[in-house]
This record gives structure tokens, sequence and C-alpha cells, in this order.
């Protein structure tokens, strides 16, 4: 059986959130903070054998004092995130235990993810060496100038809108960073395809949503009530309460 890790990216900076109180990840969503959604995910499955959470190093401190107890009580790692997105990632992936043969990275603020979306795409990404979930897009596309006047109409066919978990080979992704050398992507898989090796489309669903603004959270709040309860187990979890992060 193949040995996952998962890497839980929460070291964004949340600037489209909006929000004083909370960036998106740590942001209460019935009753728990969104990045709790998402971690649960995969903290029960068996073929996951390490979770790592990445968070922005200025919110180490008050995310220990606050979600110390579930860190320990579900087995979780912490990593500090960095100056991007690829950096953060880099540094999970240097956490990861060495028996670990694939990752899979995972939007944090991406808490509405269903049991059978993980099974596909940690399937493909084992036999491939490199799987993501995806969406094809449905909209029509506009490309629009700085003055918000539309410029073009962009031919969709053959677009898809890219989601995560993304998994790869570990072997793989750690060829993608060295060969990276500081070269932004937005996401992993666009380091792989820099190197030529083939990533497959997994497809995912709209349910499986990112939030970016506040609103988004209502949305999410109905998305989960549609996908399917978590089987819980043994004591009960040690966070609870309305308290999640001020």
């Amino acid at each position: 059986m193949a040995r996952f890790g998962v890497i839980l990216v929460a070291a964004g900076q949340s600037s489209r959130f909006r929000d004083a109180n909370y960036k998106k990840p740590f942001a209460p969503l019935a009753g728990r903070p969104v990045w709790l959604h998402s971690a649960e995910k995969f903290t029960d499955r068996d073929d996951v054998k390490q979770v790592v959470v990445v968070v922005a190093p200025e919110d180490r401190e008050a995310f220990l004092e606050k979600f110390g107890a579930s860190l320990a009580f579900m087995g979780i790692t912490l990593a500090e995130g960095g100056a991007e997105r690829a950096d953060s990632v880099k540094n999970g992936l240097e956490k990861l235990a060495p028996e670990i043969d694939i990752v899979a990275i995972h939007d944090a603020a991406r808490p509405c993810l269903a049991t059978e979306w993980i099974d596909r795409v940690f399937a493909a990404g084992a036999k491939t060496g490199a799987a993501i979930l995806a969406t094809p897009v449905v909209s029509t596309l506009k490309r629009v100038g700085p003055d918000h006047v539309i410029r073009e109409t962009v031919d969709r066919t053959g677009l898809w809108e890219a989601q995560t978990p993304q998994v790869f080979s570990r072997s793989l992704l750690e060829r993608a960073f060295a060969a990276a050398a500081g070269r932004p992507a937005t996401d992993e898989a666009g380091l792989i395809e820099a190197l030529g090796h083939p990533v497959t489309v997994v497809p995912g669903s709209p349910i499986n949503l990112k939030i970016t603004s506040r609103e988004d959270l209502r949305l999410a709040e109905q998305a989960l009530k549609a996908l399917p309860k978590p089987k819980l187990s043994g004591p009960a979890h040690p966070f609870a309460g309305d308290d999640i992060w001020r």
C-alpha cells in the first residue's frame, strides 16, 4: 500500500477575506475552524501516515495556543510557511517522515471534500505519479482590462479549474522543487508540468470550493451538510466551543 503524507497549506495572508478577527483557514465554520474540517478528511484514512499543517510564522504561537490539543490528539505535525506558497509547501515537505512516498497537497481553505474524491485522486496519483482534482470551466470567460472593460471573450474549450488535493510522487515533487530554483508557481502541478511530466486530471466537484470571501463561508456551511458525515470513534475530540480564534 502506498504511504501518503498530506501537506495542509494554511500560511496565506487571506487578503481577500477581509476579516479583522480571522484568517480564512481559522474562521469558524459550523462550530469548528475551517482548517480542522479539512484536516479531518485525511487523518482518519488508513493510507495517510502523516498530516502536516503549514501556518505563517506570525500565526504559530496563537495557533499552538488554540489548537495544540487538536494537533496532539490527531497526530498532526506543524510547519512554518514561507514567503510564497511554494516555500510553504517545500517547508511542509521537509517535515514528512522518510517512509512517505506519495505526497498530497491540500488547501486548508477547502473544507468541503468528499472521501470518494480523495480516493480517486489518490489512486491516480499513486498510479501515474502526478494527479489533481479539477473541474471543467462552464461559464463564459472574459478578459477584462484595468478599466473594467471587456477586451475579449476567451475560448473555454479544454479549460479546467484546478483544485486540491494535488497528489505527486515524493521523488518527483522534490525534483520539481529543485528544478524550479525559485520560479513562481500558483500550484504544484505547474512545477511538475515544467519538468515535462504529465499530470492527470481527475474530475472533482464544484462543492469542493475554496473559501476566499466571507460570503463563501455560508456556501461552505450548506455544502458540508451535503457531504457524507465522518465516522467518529474513540474519545471525544478535545476541540469544542465557539472560541475558535480571536
